[in-house]
C-alpha cells in the first residue's frame, strides 16, 4: 500500500500519517528501487491501533508509552486498563466540579477562586467599595491559601476562623482597614501610622505570626512591604513587631508560670 492507501484504510490523513512518523509512533517502510514507501498490513494495525488509542483519551505521550512497554499484550488487556485510567479522571472530574459549585453556591470573590472556607471569611470581612486596604488583605489571603503547604494552610484557616468569631472582630477590623485607607497619601511619621498600626494589632491574633520574628532581610516580606505606600507599609510593619512583642510576653509569662510550679 502507499501511504494515502494506509491512510484511506485506517480513517486518517496522509499528514497524520507523516506525523506519526515523525514523532516515532508509527515505524517508517523502507522504499522500494522506484523510490515509493511500501506499506504493509502490519503498519495498518499499528495505525489503527493508534487512532483507537487517541480516540479514548490518550495523548500521544502515552500512545507512545502503550505502543513501547504492551509490545504483545493483548489490545483487550490495554483497553481494560485504560478504563480504569478514565474512570479515575471521571473521580477527578466530578471532585473538581463538586469544588466549583459548592464556590459558585457562594459567590467567587474577586480575589478568585479559592476554598470554601476562605471564601466564607470572605463574606465576613469589609467589602466596601472604598476600603482598598481589606481588598490587599483579601488578596494577600488568596495567594497564602494557594502557595502554603497544606498544614500551613489549614492552620492559617483555624486562626483566622478563631479571630473571626471573636466578639466584635468584624467591628475591629472595620476600624482598622479605615485607619489605614486615610493613609494611604501621609508620610510614615504621620502619628496616624501609630494609632493604625494599634488598631490592627488588636485584630491580629499571635498565632498568625508562629515564627516570633519579623525579619526585614525575607524578599518575600520586602516585595510585601513594597506593595503598599510608605505609611501603610510602616504601619503593617510596626503591627508585626506588636504581634511578635505580645508573643515573647506571653511566652516569658508561661516560663515563669512554669518555674513557680516547679519551685518547691
Amino acid at each position: 500500500m502507499r501511504i494515502g492507501e494506509l491512510a484511506t484504510a485506517v480513517g486518517v490523513t496522509t499528514r497524520t500519517v507523516r506525523h506519526y512518523h515523525h514523532l516515532g509512533l508509527l515505524p517508517e517502510p523502507e522504499r522500494r528501487p522506484n523510490g515509493y514507501r511500501e506499506y504493509g498490513l502490519r503498519h495498518a494495525v499499528v495505525l489503527a491501533r493508534i487512532r483507537r488509542l487517541t480516540e479514548l483519551g490518550l495523548g500521544l505521550a502515552e500512545v507512545r508509552d502503550v505502543l513501547a512497554d504492551d509490545a504483545g499484550r493483548e489490545l483487550a488487556e490495554v483497553l481494560a486498563e485504560l478504563d480504569e485510567d478514565l474512570a479515575w479522571q471521571e473521580e477527578a472530574i466530578r471532585e473538581r466540579r463538586e469544588r466549583l459549585r459548592a464556590l459558585m453556591r457562594q459567590g467567587v470573590p474577586a480575589e478568585g477562586p479559592v476554598s470554601p472556607e476562605l471564601a466564607a471569611l470572605f463574606s465576613e470581612m469589609v467589602h466596601s467599595a472604598e476600603s482598598a486596604m481589606a481588598a490587599k488583605d483579601r488578596e494577600m489571603l488568596a495567594l497564602i491559601e494557594m502557595t502554603a503547604p497544606p498544614e500551613e494552610r489549614e492552620r492559617l484557616l483555624a486562626v483566622l476562623r478563631d479571630a473571626f468569631d471573636a466578639p466584635g472582630a468584624a467591628e475591629r477590623a472595620h476600624q482598622a482597614y479605615a485607619l489605614l485607607d486615610e493613609i494611604a497619601d501621609a508620610d510614615p511619621g504621620d502619628p496616624r501610622v501609630d494609632k493604625a498600626a494599634r488598631a490592627l494589632a488588636d485584630c491580629l491574633p499571635e498565632a498568625l505570626l508562629p515564627g516570633g520574628t519579623v525579619d526585614d532581610d525575607n524578599s518575600f516580606l520586602r516585595a510585601f512591604f513594597d506593595d503598599f505606600p510608605p505609611a501603610q507599609a510602616e504601619a503593617i510593619r510596626r503591627t508585626m513587631r506588636m504581634v511578635v512583642e505580645r508573643q515573647q510576653k506571653q511566652k516569658r509569662q508561661q516560663e515563669r508560670q512554669q518555674q513557680q510550679r516547679g519551685a518547691p
